[in-house]
């Protein structure tokens, strides 16, 4: 058995590797990821090809890059600040 980083052992077959069966897996190689933003990165894939084009990445989508705009079309948020604007002075009054 082989322990791990903690030296408690793992099972004996975690360390040895299986050999797939021939023919019913896909081909899984190497492709280039180009996003419209223009960024690109290498990655594997089992996408025909070997270049893949997405329309949006993690460097350009607002919520990784901070400038996601909250979009109340209920007027929810207005709401919920109006119904308790009042908490805290109604609160300290006590």
């Amino acid at each position: 058995m082989c322990p791990d980083a903690f030296g408690t052992p793992r099972r004996p077959d975690t360390t040895e590797w299986r050999i797939m069966k021939p023919g019913i897996h896909p081909d899984y190689h190497n492709v280039t990821v180009h996003c419209a933003c223009g960024s690109s990165w290498q990655t594997r894939s089992t996408v025909k090809g070997d270049m893949l084009r997405v329309e949006i990445c993690s460097s350009c989508h607002p919520f990784f890059t901070g400038k996601q705009k909250l979009v109340d079309t209920a007027g929810r948020v207005e709401r919920f600040q109006k119904k308790y604007a009042n908490i805290p002075a109604a609160a300290a009054k006590k």
